[in-house]
């Protein structure tokens, strides 16, 4: 299996490294700070108390805690595996006509475009996210639906729904997104049938995993697009390099600049209150707690995150190589 040989340097003891995990749990399961996404009707109805951390290794070993098999809408970080797609739909030079891949230090839901190439700033916001899943080959809705549904089933190992419910609650409150898109298709940057897109947008956001999925999902990308679960490829590894760049620089919202500086692995949040991390030929991360922070952020889940890459090393500029390292757990 791909990157497993890389499992000699990780050297994961599952026991003192699960209790890693509990300790991090207990720390952090009394933390209320932070707020639910209120602005979407039905994630407002999400149980607060809720948290779970799960870690997949490149090999497929798990380690989890909490309420991890509980589930939820995948929200934002569904815009990781849309672009994903996107590149292999159309290649990266064409989708750079699209979409950007700079940071902008604005909110995720900013109506904004670059002002002299007019596409959005980043696929990882509001606006370049509707521009990638435009670009997602189909003959109709139904097909792009299904082609959306079948990749993600390839990065969890098994079968995708959508949450009919939150679904019918964005969409009927996405008046925001919907003046993105209307930006947009003034300036050629999507196609004319915006209610086409955008429901297919919201139906991805509105995809149910749990945190278990997204430890899977991460540890995907961290192993070349080879689900480490499963074996089979979830997509072309060409790809890899593009999608943790822009997880890297501009994942975690206007808070990506200090995440790099904090944490430094990729990463992608979402308003569901889930995080999911990658540490490149190691290990995937999900973490998942419904309370936000102002830039909508996991409280817990950023707080987590900052005390595992500190504890185990992981930030990708880590000068000393101490994960997997019992003695350092």
């Amino acid at each position: 299996m791909a990157n497993q040989a890389n499992l000699e340097d990780v050297e994961i003891a599952s026991a003192p490294f699960l209790a890693v995990l509990s300790d991090l749990y207990c720390k952090y399961k009394s933390v209320k700070e932070g707020t639910l996404a209120n602005y979407i009707p039905e994630l407002a109805k999400v149980n607060p108390e809720l948290f779970s951390i799960c870690i997949v290794s490149v090999d497929g070993q798990k380690y989890q805690v909490g309420d991890y098999q509980h589930q939820f809408t995948i929200q934002s970080i569904s815009k990781v595996f849309a672009y994903g797609l996107a590149l292999e739909d159309h290649g990266r030079d064409y989708v750079l006509t699209k979409v950007g891949v700079e940071p902008t230090g604005d909110a995720f839901n900013a109506i904004i475009l670059d002002e002299q190439s007019k596409r959005p700033y980043n696929p990882m916001v509001n606006a370049g996210a509707i521009a990638t899943t435009s670009l997602i080959k189909g003959s109709g809705a139904t097909e792009r639906l299904n082609r959306v549904l079948d990749m993600f089933q390839k990065y969890t190992g098994q079968n995708t729904l959508v949450d009919i419910s939150v679904f019918t609650s964005e969409r009927s409150t996405g008046h925001r997104n919907r003046a993105i898109a209307h930006l947009m298709l003034n300036f050629g940057m999507i196609d004319q049938n915006i209610e086409e897109v955008l429901d297919l947008y919201f139906q991805q956001c509105a995809v149910m995993v749990n945190c278990q999925d997204l430890a899977v999902m991460a540890a995907t990308l961290a192993n070349g697009g080879i689900n480490p679960i499963t074996g089979h490829s979830a997509i072309d590894s060409r790809y890899i390099k593009d999608i943790l760049s822009v997880m890297y620089t501009c994942g975690m919202y206007n808070f990506a600049g200090e995440w790099a500086y904090k944490v430094g692995i990729p990463a992608k949040s979402g308003v569901c209150g889930g995080i999911m991390a990658v540490v490149p030929h190691k290990m995937g991360i999900g973490v998942f707690s419904p309370l936000l922070d102002m830039r909508g952020n996991s409280v817990r889940g950023v707080k987590v995150c900052e005390e595992l890459s500190q504890r185990l090393g992981l930030h990708l500029f880590e000068c000393s190589d101490r994960i997997g390292n019992s003695n350092s757990l």
